[in-house]
């Protein structure tokens, strides 16, 4: 695998919420931090993502938003 993305983190999959539509995947990342992104169900299903699976999370600087409770 080769991209030209800079920020790739490994982590596990901890949960993954199907919607209608789309799918929220929360993956633990080193120390314990998490990552949540929302990919279309299609996307997750042709990944085989469920929870315990190691994966990577790869974000684009240009893509990222942040938000606060």
């Amino acid at each position: 695998m080769k991209l030209s993305a800079r920020n790739i983190l490994k982590g596990r999959v901890k949960s993954v919420i199907p919607g209608v539509v789309n799918t929220e995947v929360k993956v633990e990342i080193a120390g314990g931090a998490e990552v949540v992104s929302v990919i279309t169900k299609t996307s997750a299903n042709s990944l085989g993502l469920v929870e315990g699976k190691d994966v990577y999370v790869v974000i684009k600087a240009t893509s990222v938003m942040l938000a606060v409770d």
